[in-house]
This record gives structure tokens, C-alpha cells and sequence, in this order.
């Protein structure tokens, strides 16, 4: 009975981060009732796909007059509904926001796209590496000598856009409990990703952060706040950034060079990371989180997808948890009182169909 129990959703069946803010939405207790279309499969052509989780699915086809009434009565039952096509196909079938907040007063209509619903760019197509890249932040993310890295597709898919549905979706049906109207939620990762940049936006109009990569205080640029090679060719982290925590990496990794003392100092830092490389050169992995894990240094192991679930720290607070034979990311955040929880496997498109009807108290 997570904190979303008794909340009903309607899912317009896509890929990436629609699928993601679902999932979140289902975890926390909601009644997501995924949008399929007959005799589909999974877009990504996976057997089990851990952003479907959670939900039921029904199939409808869109294109006929039954199809697209089915969706409108689930609609007149439903708290909110989510979709992330261009701005126009929903309007195209028929269930755009005027037609559907008609039906539902109260509706909360979520939409997400890259560019947003309006402006210059609004109808062209594009994936998170061009939405982050609009936003200032694919830039100040890479090497100085190789250019910008994509952060895989965290910060506009999930970040920028799930993640910002999914807070929309509440903060709309939190207001219409007070106001009893609906609204649309407009999310564009262009927005999201730029909010995200908030706080280095703050540092560099307050003249502490350059448009040059590894030159700045969180981007690899100092010696003190990045990721080091071990004698294993395994890496390890550190962000030691609080004098105090600063002080403890120098007296754990035994380094007494004086050069040190000038912490701040961002001429010296490109010569302090390659003797702090060296230093981390000389023992494995495993042999500096004997001597760092759990200290006030900042560290941790960088770990890949295969060790991640069986640290001990993961492990305990079970952040991986192993359900219906697929290990995956267990729900989050957590209540003390609604404990979120996985409501069910990925559905096979329309494997719900008569069941949601019956529920819904729908006539087939």
C-alpha cells in the first residue's frame, strides 16, 4: 500500500522515460493501466523489461472509433494521464488535453517531450544527448582534450524528463484535490535538464566555474574530486572537498608532500592528480577501501553492474532486490508507514484487457 494507493493512471504506451515515470508512479502504490496496441511487443524487444513493472495492459486500437471511446471512459475514472509523443499525435487521435479534460474536469494531463509542446524546435525530432546539449550541461561534462562525454541518458530522459513528469503529476493532483480542476503538465527535458544545471549555473554567474572542462571544482578538474586508476586497473573515487575531509585523504594515503597544503589552488591542480594517480597506482582496489571505505574522506569503489547489487551497503538497505528472476533497482524513495513496493511483472501488451475493464467498471 505504497503513498499512491488508490490513485488510477492511464499510461500511453512508449519507450525510455514515459515508461520510467510509470514505473515510479506504480511502485508508489498508483493503479497504472498501460495503453498497448494489439498484437504489440516490447519496443526494445526484451523478455522481461524492468520499466514496464508494476502495471496492467490493454490493448486498443486507436485508429477505430471503439478504440479511441475506450480510452476517453477509462479517462472519466482516471486521476491523471501521462503520454510522450510529438505535440499533436494526441490531438490526432482524438484525446488531446481540451477532449479529455472535457470528459474529466479533474484529470491531471501529463505531457513529455524534448523540446516541449511549444518554440522553434518544438516538432522536430531529437534524443537526450541533443536535449541535454541545448542546456549547457552536455558541454561541461567530458575531458578538455576529448570533448564532451554523453552522460548515457540520465540527465534528459530520466532526470530532466521522468523524473520532472512524475513530480508535475503529483504537484497537479495535490492541487486538485483543493480546486477540483485538472490541468496539463507541459514537461520538456530541455527545461528539466536546465533546472538540474541550477546550481552550476549559480557558480558560474558568480564567477566560480568556467566553460572549460576539467578545469572547474566538480568536473574532474581537481585533484581532490575525481575518479583514480588502482594497481588492479580497478577505479575508486573521491570527493574530499571540506578541508577536514581533505586532510584525512592526505594523512590515509600517507602523503606528506607539501605541495598538498594549497588545497584551492586550481594552478597546482593538474600537477597534484597525476601524483595522487601515482599514489593510487601503488596499492589495488580492494586494498584502498580497507584503508578508506567508510571514513570521512568522501570514497567509494567504482563499481560496474555486476558488483554494484552485492556491495554490502546495497545489500543491506536491499537498493537491488531480485524479483520474478531479474535483479533490478528496488523502489524508491522509502516511507515508514506507505512502503512502496513492485506491484506485479511487465505486462505482455493487452495481457489485462477484460480484467481493467471489469475493474474500471467499463462495458467491453
Amino acid at each position: 500500500m505504497g503513498p499512491l494507493s488508490g490513485i488510477k493512471i492511464i499510461e500511453m504506451a512508449g519507450i525510455g522515460p514515459g515508461p520510467f515515470c510509470a514505473m515510479m508512479l506504480a511502485d508508489m502504490g498508483a493503479d497504472v493501466i498501460r495503453i498497448d496496441r494489439p498484437g504489440g511487443n516490447n519496443l526494445l524487444g526484451l523478455d522481461y523489461d524492468i520499466l514496464n513493472r508494476g502495471r496492467r495492459s490493454i490493448a486498443l486500437d486507436l485508429k477505430t472509433p471503439e478504440g479511441v471511446q475506450t480510452v476517453l471512459d477509462l479517462v472519466e475514472k482516471a486521476d491523471g494521464l501521462i503520454e510522450g509523443f510529438r505535440p499533436g499525435v494526441m490531438e490526432k487521435l482524438g484525446l488531446g488535453p481540451d477532449v479529455c479534460l472535457k470528459n474529466n474536469p479533474k484529470l491531471i494531463y501529463g505531457r513529455m517531450t524534448g523540446w516541449g509542446q511549444d518554440g522553434p524546435l518544438a516538432k522536430a525530432a531529437g534524443h537526450d544527448i541533443n536535449y541535454i546539449a541545448l542546456t549547457g550541461a552536455l558541454h561541461a561534462i567530458g575531458s578538455k582534450e576529448g570533448g564532451p562525454v554523453p552522460p548515457l541518458n540520465l540527465i534528459g530522459d530520466f532526470g530532466g524528463g521522468a523524473m520532472y513528469l512524475g513530480f508535475g503529476m503529483v504537484c497537479g493532483l495535490l492541487e486538485a484535490k483543493s480546486s477540483g480542476k485538472g490541468q496539463v503538465v507541459d514537461v520538456a527535458m530541455t527545461d528539466g535538464a536546465s533546472l538540474l544545471m541550477a546550481g552550476i549555473y549559480n557558480l558560474y554567474q558568480s564567477g566560480k566555474w568556467s566553460d572549460h572542462r576539467e578545469g572547474n571544482l566538480l568536473d574532474g578538474g581537481a585533484h581532490f574530486y575525481g575518479c583514480y586508476q588502482c594497481a588492479d586497473g580497478k577505479w575508486v573515487s573521491i570527493g574530499s572537498i571540506e578541508p577536514q575531509f581533505y586532510a584525512e585523504l592526505l594523512e590515509k594515503a600517507e602523503i606528506d608532500d607539501p605541495g598538498f597544503n594549497a588545497q584551492m589552488t586550481s594552478e597546482n591542480w593538474p600537477a597534484l592528480k597525476e601524483k595522487l594517480a601515482a599514489k593510487f597506482r601503488t596499492k589495488s582496489r580492494d586494498e584502498w577501501c580497507a584503508i578508506m571505505e567508510g571514513t570521512d574522506i568522501c570514497f567509494a569503489p567504482v563499481l560496474d553492474m555486476s558488483e554494484a547489487p552485492l556491495h554490502p551497503h546495497n545489500k543491506e538497505r536491499q537498493t537491488f532486490i531480485e524479483q520474478d528472476g531479474m535483479v533490478q533497482p528496488a523502489p524508491a524513495p522509502r516511507f515508514s508507514r506507505t512502503k512502496p513496493e513492485i506491484q506485479s511483472p511487465p505486462p505482455q501488451p493487452g495481457q489485462h484487457s477484460k480484467e481493467i475493464l471489469q475493474d474500471w467498471g467499463i462495458k467491453p
